[in-house]
């Protein structure tokens, strides 16, 4: 599933590629991946529109429309936006456009997914609020401190790494980055949340950023679907010190990295050596 990295880079492509572009026409082929619309209405209320702004919050892309309505996507598994350039993308990504916004420089807005498991919805800025509001602090805004991360931690008996999964304490990190950033802190993912010291916290909080930041730079993770706003394969999967590398050695000490799905039924890896 895209996390913060990805949905991120897909904003930013966006943002550089349409903002200021004129919706002239919309196509929907499959109609199941919208939510709170259905193909009339989106076609009513977008055509016309400029595209004001593209931006992230968690794992959501928003797409700001001069009509004051937002245009917001949740790639999930297989979901991404994806510019056709006259013919650019190829037609193996074609094929599975839901959703296809023509814009006025003649290229098309392509809302591609494989198995139709993501969803595109648009709201008003009311409604886009209270869809948003149960959402968590942002990892990469200033308000993220070790601080902050101490509070929500305090007293749980979860597990740290459910509890840094839980998009109501934070927003955009999810099964790839949980699993680095904890084995980057040397912190073992079981762990009660409400175990962890001071420095540990400390610690974690920087390597949550730092994995973040260092993934953006290469323009996410890629193992089979995620795509950029090119249709590009993100390169930071070379750079996995934990996720994916169950049963190969650990980078740090040599030990065999342990691959289970008894913490959150997610894949969690880690090092039963270097991990406390």
């Amino acid at each position: 599933m895209p996390e913060l990295p990805e949905t991120e880079t897909i904003a930013r492509d966006l943002d550089a590629l349409v903002r200021g572009e004129k919706i002239e026409g919309v196509q929907v082929s499959h109609a199941d991946v919208l939510r709170e619309v259905d193909p009339r209405a989106l076609r009513r209320r977008v055509i016309g529109a400029t595209i004001v702004r593209c931006w992230r919050r968690a794992k959501l892309i928003v797409i700001d429309l001069s009509s004051h309505d937002r245009i917001v996507v949740q790639p999930r598994f297989t979901g991404a936006l994806m510019i056709d350039d006259h013919g650019s993308l190829p037609a193996d990504e074609l094929r599975y456009s839901t959703v296809a916004f023509q814009l006025s420089s003649a290229r098309t807005l392509h809302y591609r997914d494989i198995r139709r498991l993501g969803t595109l919805a648009l709201m008003d800025e009311e409604r886009f609020a209270a869809y948003t509001s149960a959402l968590g602090v942002e990892p990469l805004d200033s308000a993220f401190t070790a601080e902050h991360l101490s509070s929500r931690l305090r007293g749980s008996r979860q597990a740290v790494k459910k509890v840094l999964m839980d998009q109501r304490i934070l927003a955009g990190v999810g099964n790839i980055y949980a699993n680095e950033a904890l084995w980057r802190s040397m912190i073992d993912p079981s762990r009660a949340a409400g175990t962890l010291s001071s420095g540990e916290i400390a610690r974690l909080r920087d390597e949550i950023v730092g994995v973040l930041r260092e993934s953006i730079e290469a323009r996410g993770t890629s193992f089979r679907d995620y795509r950029d706003a090119r249709g590009e394969r993100g390169r930071f999967a070379e750079q996995l010190q934990a996720y994916g590398r169950e049963g190969l050695p650990c980078s740090r000490c040599g030990r065999r990295l342990i691959g289970t799905h008894a913490i959150d039924g997610r894949m969690t890896v880690l090092c039963a050596s270097c991990q406390r």
